[in-house]
C-alpha cells in the first residue's frame, strides 16, 4: 500500500494513493475510517491493525470518494522525524570514488527535521554553498520501538520504504572530519512520494536505484550492492539507541555522485533530480538558488 501525506483545502491528512481506472487516486484515510489516525507516525505505530482496516476501508469505497492526484500537494510523507540516520559509503563503488575502501562498521551520521521537504518542493541552494551534490538512496521507515533488535527480526520493525536524496554541500561536509554541517542544511532531504508499507516490499536487498537530472542517468544501482543489509544496519544501530516509529534511515547512496565525476557534477539552478526506485515510484524536486 502506499501512503501519502497531502494537503487538501488547507490542511495536511494522511491518505492511501491508489490507480483506480488507469487515474491516480488520493483517499483520505480519515473519510475512510474515523478510528484511523490522523498522522503517519501514529499510523505506523498502530502496526497491522491500521493496516487492515485501510485495506478493508479502501476495498469497500466509492472510486468518486477518491481526489485526483492532481487536485493535492502531497507533503513529505513523514513531516517530523523524531531521527534522520543517514549511512555513508554503504556501497563500496561509492566508497571508492570518495576515496575509501569498506568500512568495517557503518558509517553513522544525521540530518535533522529542518532538512525535510516532499515531492516537488525546491532543493534550495544556500548562497554560501559552492559543491551542491545529489544522493539517491532507499530510505527505511521505522515501524515498531526497539532496542537491542536481532538481526533476523530487524525486517520486523519496518513500517515502510521510501525515495529519499541526501543532498550534501560537499564543501561543507569536508570542512572537518564530522559530516554533518554538509548535510543537513534547509531543504537538504527531499523524501517521498509515497511510503510504501514493509508488506509492499519482502526484499529491501532487491531494488534498483537511479538518479536522473536533465535526462542523464547519473546513478544506477541496486540495493543487493550494499556493504551493509538494511537488517544488519537496524539490528546494529539499535544495540545502542532506541527505535521509534517514524524514524528514518538514508540506506546509503550508489556511485555516480557529482563530486566522483570528473569534472565534478554539482548541482545547479534550473536542475530537476528525479530519484526512481523499485516497486516505491519516483521522486522529483527542482534546485533553485537561495
Amino acid at each position: 500500500m502506499k501512503l501519502v501525506t497531502f494537503e487538501h483545502a488547507g490542511k495536511a491528512r494522511l491518505g492511501a494513493l491508489v490507480t483506480v481506472g488507469g487515474s491516480e487516486k488520493v483517499f483520505d484515510l480519515r473519510d475512510l475510517d474515523t478510528h484511523l489516525p490522523e498522522e503517519m507516525v501514529e499510523f505506523l505505530a498502530a502496526g497491522s491493525s491500521a493496516i487492515d482496516r485501510v485495506k478493508k476501508a479502501l476495498a469497500a469505497a466509492s472510486p468518486a470518494a477518491g481526489l485526483d492526484r492532481s487536485s493535492v500537494t502531497l507533503l513529505a510523507p513523514i513531516l517530523r522525524p523524531g531521527k534522520i540516520i543517514a549511512i555513508g559509503q554503504n556501497y563500496l563503488e561509492h566508497a571508492h570514488e570518495s576515496g575509501a575502501g569498506k568500512a568495517p562498521y557503518p558509517i553513522i551520521f544525521a540530518k535533522f527535521a529542518n532538512a525535510i521537504i516532499g515531492p516537488g518542493a525546491p532543493i534550495v541552494i544556500p548562497s554560501v554553498v559552492t559543491q551542491p551534490d545529489y544522493e539517491g538512496e532507499l530510505a527505511v521507515v521505522i515501524g515498531r520501538k526497539g532496542h537491542s533488535i536481532p538481526e533476523g527480526e530487524a525486517l520486523d520493525y519496518v513500517g515502510g520504504y521510501m525515495a529519499l536524496n541526501d543532498v550534501s554541500a560537499r564543501d561543507w561536509q569536508n570542512r572537518t572530519s564530522q559530516w554533518v554541517i554538509g548535510k543537513t542544511c534547509d531543504t537538504f532531504c527531499p523524501i517521498g512520494p509515497v511510503l510504501v508499507t514493509a508488506d509492499e516490499i519482502p526484499d529491501p536487498q532487491d531494488l534498483r536505484v537511479r538518479t536522473i537530472i536533465g535526462g542523464e542517468v547519473l546513478q544506477d544501482g541496486h540495493t543487493s550492492d550494499m556493504i551493509f543489509s538494511v537488517a544488519h544496519l537496524i539490528a546494529d544501530m539499535s544495540r545502542v539507541m532506541t527505535l521509534e516509529p517514524g524514524d528514518v534511515i538514508a540506506t546509503g547512496t550508489p556511485p555516480g555522485v557529482g563530486a566522483g565525476r570528473k569534472p565534478p557534477r554539482w548541482l545547479r539552478p534550473g536542475d530537476v533530480v528525479r530519484i526512481e526506485i523499485e516497486k516505491i515510484g519516483v521522486l522529483e524536486n527542482p534546485v533553485v538558488a537561495e
